[in-house]
């Protein structure tokens, strides 16, 4: 491939821009009247997945000396609170993109905003719902920039919430020719209809000319917008190829599926970043779980493709290989996070790898040229299901190494949370009421308990790779779920729901989200990827509700991912407790740290800017989400004096 990818949380290869075209009606008054500057290349990484840079300025011996340099508002929020502790409200997730000496990120309206990458100064907005009567909201995170082969500039693109794809040049226009005024609607290729959501919340992958594109459908229902992925034309939005998820009548794995049960199903999706081997010409999707997540009475089977990482041509979107990572999802377990590309060397060879992440704590590790995993596989048996007209798969698939990041086993009263005697007091009410299960327990009539639940294990959040150090950083929750599978009335689209007094995707917490169980409750951890072992894992994060007591070192949980650097640290801003951390990739300890506005729910970058030439780090401080009620509308950079 010509040219070089922009991709969030590693060091970019800056490209040569075209000058900039009059702002469009969509740009933001505040318009820069010049284009983006010509820069020299800074160093890259051809691994971008990796989420590591080769940026050396920034060491453990300074990096005590970061302060603020600049910071941005997208305007989305004034900042404040939600309306209670816990309740989703969806804050920054982007991870920005360096293009020229702009920083590009999203926000949760789907706006893609320009700043300047030196001052932090916003140089064009772009607003793909202006105009229209639909708005929402929803996590989103980031954009992806395909530079011209011809090297005569380069196109940023970015999926909206209302299931568009949008072609902006680096000036801030819409561009001409891709699709219809610059975007094309991808609801009607998927069958999603009127009233069925379906969105495109993370950045589609490039390879050549080639936009490849998942989505976010429902997880409520079981019938709705197909997860099929596909590619699209860079140049025109011309579909090129497209890849069942769910296999149709014919096509291999079709007879994973009972009777009609293929037909429409929703899920099945890559609503998280899919990764490219430009070298080798593959693309790796990590897919979702069939819809609906916690019964699967009306799909009999193991369900291929769901909860795969799977491999196609990139050029002709063609099955290279697949391995299923949960059979007859049960639990919501899809893959959410990027396939990690990495080189791994062992006895002297090197391997080109592939490390998928999982909700379960699980870690995989393939060739990805041939899919054999590098620490083995077993099938392991695993608990039945009690539910009417559910056949949960009586076996499912664990590596042999590395091994579980998270509790995978059930939870005993002994080990009830003790860190306050309201917590205490409000779990032991949960416990009387449930039985106790860990992974692959299904939910069943009564009150259930498992480990881990639906916030992981790792998350969306990924992990980054040191290939000279051989290590991989991997950010965790440790938090169960609790519900119980409810009868629903005759005729009903679900026979069965899952639920519970606390809601349908009530997390084993206590009333102020602190988990049940003895902390920590989120780690950072480096696993030795050469041999599989755990080199170290330490608590991440502070629960802000004791550390104003006094207690610390709980760890918290945790939604954003780190980025790695050649002098070996790893920055991270994940955390609940809304600080921003960098620790030494050798010993895990911590060596810097600073309040933020708010949770740091997203990927850092780091780079080097184009007219001072020092590194900056920079992060989406939004907070908001699935635990913290504190939100923001903040961009915040970071570099030495």
């Amino acid at each position: 491939m010509r040219g070089a990818l922009i991709v969030a949380g590693v060091c970019a290869t800056l490209i040569n821009l075209p000058q900039p075209h009059p702002p469009s009606p969509l740009a933001s008054a505040r318009q820069a009247r010049t284009g983006p500057k010509l820069t020299e290349p800074a160093p890259t990484r051809p691994n971008p997945s990796a989420r590591f840079s080769e940026l050396s300025e920034i060491t453990p011996a300074n990096v005590s000396a970061l302060r603020v340099l600049w910071t941005a508002r997208t305007g989305e929020f004034a900042g404040g609170r939600g309306p209670r502790p816990g309740q989703a409200v969806e804050g920054l997730q982007t991870r920005p993109v360096l293009l020229g000496d702009l920083i590009v990120v999203s926000t949760t309206n789907s706006k893609v905003i320009a700043l300047d990458a030196e001052t932090g100064a916003e140089r064009w907005r772009v607003d793909p719902l202006a105009g229209r009567e639909r708005t929402c909201e929803s996590p989103h995170r980031g954009v992806a920039v395909w530079p011209h082969p011809d090297g005569t500039g380069s196109t940023i693109f970015s999926g909206t919430c209302d299931g568009r794809l949008v072609a902006i040049d680096p000036s801030g226009r819409l561009r001409a020719g891709f699709g219809a005024g610059g975007a094309i609607d991808l609801r009607p290729g998927v069958d999603a209809r009127d009233g069925e959501p379906y969105m495109v919340t993370s950045p589609p992958a490039i390879y050549g000319d080639l936009l490849i594109v998942g989505g976010l459908a429902p997880e409520v229902v079981s019938r709705g917008p197909a997860g099929d992925v596909r590619a699209f034309d860079a140049r025109t939005g011309a579909e090129r190829w497209r890849f069942h998820t769910v296999p149709r009548p014919g096509e291999p794995a079709h007879d994973t599926w009972g009777a009609d049960a293929w037909q429409r199903r929703t899920g099945v999706n890559a609503w998280s970043a899919i990764s490219v081997d430009q070298v080798r010409g593959l693309v790796f999707l990590p897919l979702g779980s069939a819809s609906y997540d916690f019964y699967g009475g009306d799909r009999p089977g193991a369900n291929l493709y769901a909860n795969s990482l799977v491999v196609l041509d990139a050029a002709t979107g063609t099955r290279r290989w697949h391995r299923q990572l949960v059979h007859h999802d049960l639990w919501d377990y899809d893959l959410p996070a990027q396939p990690i590309l990495v080189d791994i060397t062992r006895d002297g060879r090197t391997i080109p790898a592939v490390v998928q992440l999982t909700k379960m704590g699980l870690v995989f590790i393939f060739d990805r040229v041939t899919g054999e995993p590098l620490f083995g596989i077993e099938e392991r048996p695993v608990p039945p299901s009690h539910v009417q007209g559910e056949r949960a798969w009586p076996t499912q698939p664990f590596p042999v190494k590395p091994p579980a990041l998270v509790r995978i086993t059930a939870m005993t009263r002994d080990e009830l949370t003790r860190v306050t005697p309201e917590s205490r007091t409000h779990c032991e009410a949960i416990v009387e009421q449930a039985r106790l299960g860990g992974i692959y327990t299904p939910p069943g009539r009564e009150l259930t308990v498992w480990f881990p639940g639906t916030l992981g294990g790792a998350t969306w959040s990924g992990g980054a790779a040191d290939e000279a150090r051989g290590l991989l950083f991997v950010n965790t929750n440790d938090v169960g779920a609790v519900g119980l599978m409810e009868a629903q009335p005759p005729g009903a689209p679900l026979a069965f729901k899952r639920t519970s007094p606390w809601g349908d995707y009530a997390r084993f917490w206590d009333a102020d989200s602190l988990p049940c169980q003895q902390p920590p409750w989120g780690q950072l951890h480096a696993v030795d990827l050469a041999t599989g072992d755990i080199r170290w894992q330490v608590p991440l994060g502070n629960a802000p509700q004791l550390a104003s007591r006094g207690i610390t070192g709980t760890g918290t949980p945790n939604l954003g991912g780190a980025i790695a650097t050649a002098t070996g640290l790893v920055f991270i801003a994940g955390t609940n407790d809304a600080m921003f951390r960098a620790f030494d990739a050798t010993s895990g300890r911590v060596l810097f740290e600073t309040a933020l506005p708010a949770s740091g729910h997203a990927t850092p970058l780091t780079y080097r800017a184009p007219r001072s030439g020092r590194q900056v780090v920079v992060v989406a401080a939004g907070g908001g989400g699935k635990f913290s009620s504190t939100v923001s509308d903040t961009i915040v950079a970071f570099g030495l004096p």
